[in-house]
């Protein structure tokens, strides 16, 4: 675009988005940091040339017995793939109307905020870190939407979206495309300084604690990378604090719930893009039909849950460690026990909704047949259970009754659970979706301190039924 139109028209342009990004900022809790406005080629030559980088060249130079220029060249396509192009505009203009109009398109979304004093006082200069677990890819949407009051997010994002036109808006929603399971010691190390780059200069990050999406519906043990990546080089009384927000989603309805279970399946077989596309086509185009015809029902509750922030600062003061200063084997003993922290953090916030609830009081029956009155009275003995716990559950006591049957309905829709003749009762081959949904509550019930769900949850979380 700047090279087709006269230098006075981009001034005229640039001015008008400027003064955009400075009232947008200006009404932020957490600023837009510069290091987020720098335009992409000076970050990537800001990475490429980064001292820590460049001694990693060498050694790898070295090492392979090559040319540094090759391996120079290897590591700028590296810093190109993994560096974003934050556009701010395009991010709280129209990615926020989009994200917002999707959401809540699909669902009836839900926020709550533990200790929000605590987070209204969090230092401005800070770098604020929201650490969260993942059962959908319909995360990014739906937290950057309820997050864009605030603050604009970073995310990792896997190599599964790098298509156009998609990569393209990506980027310029301030994401940046990773290699999850890449073993070149090069690029590990191109990402790590990057990740390093943008916690030191402020940028609020968004990380999917679990490492992945939960194939089972289980909270899943935490991945140490990005925290190790952000906390190596972190010194206590030089660098800025880094504060972390344990974030808890929860779904009625995961979209691809069919889908990840599949993916426990050894033996089940590769779906191809084209059947992803086409089978993505295919529910866009039936929403929309019924849509038109006024039958369209969103799929209950999406709920986000804030919870108290941590203060990486504060830790290292009351543990007495400097994550800088630490060799390697005890820096990741220090990081481990963080992220043990901050999982069960995720946890404390992680919301009952009443899909999860009904699925849980349905399979604990032993697969037998009850009355909506059965559901309903164990259901409500369950959410007394949860709250004794401390658990976050969102049901409305002046709905209740009301929230049970339609999350009941829901299921026998999708045919996961059978009515006939008043009794309500699993269906056998559906056993395996259904606890999935069970097990996102799993850690809250009695037997679960390996995290992992109640003894009968465990048996019947399978792949044999999964189509």
């Amino acid at each position: 675009m700047e090279r087709v139109l006269i230098p006075s028209s981009r001034w005229f342009i640039r001015r008008r988005i400027n003064r955009v990004i400075d009232e947008i900022s200006s009404r932020l809790d957490i600023q837009i940091k510069p290091f987020q406005l720098t335009k992409r080629p000076g970050l990537i030559d800001r990475l490429v040339y980064d001292p820590t980088v460049l001694e990693a060249v060498q050694e790898t130079a070295r090492e392979r017995e090559c040319p540094r220029e090759i391996v120079q060249r290897k590591v700028m396509s590296y810093a190109r793939e993994i560096v974003p192009s934050f556009n701010a505009y395009l991010y709280f203009r129209i990615g926020y109307w989009i994200a917002k109009k999707i959401a809540r398109l699909l669902y009836r979304v839900r926020i709550g905020i533990t200790g929000d004093e605590q987070f209204l006082s969090i230092d401005p200069e800070s770098t604020v870190v929201f650490v969260m677990n993942h059962r959908s890819n319909m995360d990014y949407v739906l937290v950057a939407f309820l997050a864009a009051e605030r603050t604009a997010l970073s995310y990792a994002v896997g190599e599964w979206a790098k298509i156009w036109p998609l990569q393209t808006l990506i980027r310029a929603m301030g994401a940046f495309f990773v290699r999850r399971n890449s073993s070149d010691p090069l690029y590990r190390r191109v990402l790590e300084r990057y990740v390093h780059m943008a916690t030191k200069e402020g940028v609020c990050q968004a990380v999917f604690l679990e490492g992945g999406l939960s194939r089972d519906g289980c909270l899943r043990p935490p991945k140490l990378g990005f925290l190790d990546y952000m906390l190596r080089s972190y010194d206590p009384l030089k660098d800025r604090d880094i504060v972390f927000i344990p974030v808890g989603v929860n779904y009625d309805r995961t979209l691809e719930d069919r889908s990840l279970l599949r993916e426990l399946d050894p033996d089940a077989e590769k779906r191809s893009k084209w059947f992803i596309i086409k089978t993505t086509c295919s529910f866009i185009w039936k929403s929309l039909v019924l849509m038109i015809l006024s039958r369209w029902q969103r799929f209950g509750y999406a709920y986000v849950n804030f919870g108290n922030p941590v203060s990486v600062r504060q830790y290292c003061q009351d543990k007495t460690i400097d994550f800088s200063k630490m060799e390697r084997s005890a820096r990741f003993l220090e990081v481990e026990s963080l992220a043990g922290r901050l999982m069960d953090a995720i946890k404390q916030v992680v919301p009952a909704l009443p899909v999860s609830l009904v699925a849980t009081v349905m399979l604990e029956s032993n697969l037998k047949g009850m009355r909506a009155s059965e559901i309903e009275a164990q259901v409500n003995r369950l959410i007394a259970d949860l709250k004794e716990d401390g658990a976050h559950v969102y049901v409305s006591p002046l709905k209740r009754v009301e929230s049970i049957l339609n999350a009941l309905n829901m299921l026998v829709l999708r045919r996961l659970v059978r009515e006939s003749q008043g009794f309500y009762s699993v269906i056998p081959e559906e056993v395996d979706v259904l606890s999935y949904y069970a097990n996102a509550i799993a850690h809250r019930r009695q037997g679960c301190s390996d995290g992992s769900g109640p003894p009968h949850l465990k048996k019947t979380v399978g792949v044999n039924h999964v189509a």
